[in-house]
């Protein structure tokens, strides 16, 4: 098989080749993203491999489609930016569903502490060899109430995280699993109790800007609010709003709504046009990082594994546990329990 691979980084290139080696499948890189006027160079190929800022809507799955390509890899969980009812009937998209919840969860946490006990801050000063404890000033964690968001894989593994720090959790989840030590309320409970209030649902209608100016003034005061998951779910100029009127006391964000334009790149040699992202990142109660939650070793080797192995399953029409399909209305929760292929 030959597949087109968008949006490639550096550090994508080495599990992709070994694996892809191994399996007989030819990777060709692009730096570009895959979008309306880059389908063309999809041309030829069997497949293309995507990741979260590539754009695959209903024109370009049309495109692609008429250039012979009958695979989608998605080399990531999420797939909002992809017209996957659209692509039913001609297109298989496939996607990774659990590189490694570990690396996402563990990199929450570390934002939190990073935020409430001032380590960015404090980095900085004595690079200076400024050794002031002024401003530095941080508190517990243990005892505080974690409110979670969404508990598929990253969001219990988060779950377990807290509660090793004596955290009480309570959660929200519109299919509860069974989780000792946690409680399940409504989303109104959950912003008006929690101390920290961490997203790890997926972005859907419903869940877009789940966090607005409305949620926002239902929170505690001073609640802390991480997104390690998709920058729709908070509406930014709401959270900005929140910090100024001192309800939202710090944000910590590995994703940003309008990161499709910035995230992955260099721009600071620029200057960023993005005037919401620019006042987020100027407040010193904020920390920003570029979609990086993802971003360990053993994720990319899990995320090269899985993707090349769901194409292997595609080539040889075999049904796949990872294959997205609007056969029966449902995307994931498909009636055929992936006994064959969706079409």
């Amino acid at each position: 098989m030959k597949i087109a691979f968008f949006d490639a980084k550096d550090y994508d290139k080495p599990s992709f080749v070994r694996e892809g080696a191994r399996a007989d499948i030819e990777f060709k890189f692009f730096e570009t993203r895959l979008g309306e006027d880059t389908a063309e160079l999809a041309r030829g190929f069997d497949g293309v491999c995507v990741f979260v800022n590539d754009d695959v809507n209903a024109a370009v799955v049309d495109k692609l489609y008429s250039y012979g390509v009958r695979a989608i890899a998605l080399r990531c969980a999420g797939y909002n930016n992809v017209a996957v009812e659209h692509c039913f009937g001609k297109i298989h998209v496939f996607r990774v569903p659990a590189y490694s919840p570990y690396a996402v969860a563990e990199h929450t946490m570390a934002l939190l502490l990073t935020s409430v006990r001032r380590i960015h801050k404090a980095y900085n000063r004595t690079r200076d060899f400024n050794f002031s404890l002024s401003g530095l000033t941080g508190f517990d964690l243990h005892g505080k109430t974690v409110g979670v968001v969404g508990t598929g894989k990253i969001g219990r593994i988060f779950i377990e995280i807290c509660k090793g720090f004596g955290m009480r959790v309570l959660a929200y989840d519109k299919f509860p699993a069974q989780i000792e030590g946690c409680s399940y309320v409504s989303l109104d409970e959950l912003f008006a109790r929690s101390d920290v209030i961490s997203l790890h649902c997926p972005l859907t209608e419903e869940t877009h800007h789940l966090i607005g100016r409305e949620a926002i003034g239902r929170m505690k005061k001073g609640v802390i609010v991480l997104n390690t998951s998709r920058g729709a779910l908070i509406d930014a100029e709401a959270l900005i709003d929140g910090i100024k009127r001192r309800i939202v006391g710090a944000a910590c964000l590995d994703v940003y709504e309008e990161e499709s334009d910035l995230f992955f790149r260099d721009f600071s040699g620029h200057i960023v046009e993005d005037d919401v992202l620019a006042r987020l990142i100027s407040m010193p109660n904020v920390i920003v990082t570029s979609h990086q939650a993802f971003l360990t070793e053993e994720a990319l080797s899990n995320i090269a594994e899985t993707t090349v192995k769901n194409l292997v399953d595609f080539a040889e029409g075999r049904a796949c546990e990872n294959e997205l399909c609007y056969r029966c209305g449902k995307i994931e929760d498909c009636k055929k329990n992936r006994s064959e292929k969706c079409f």
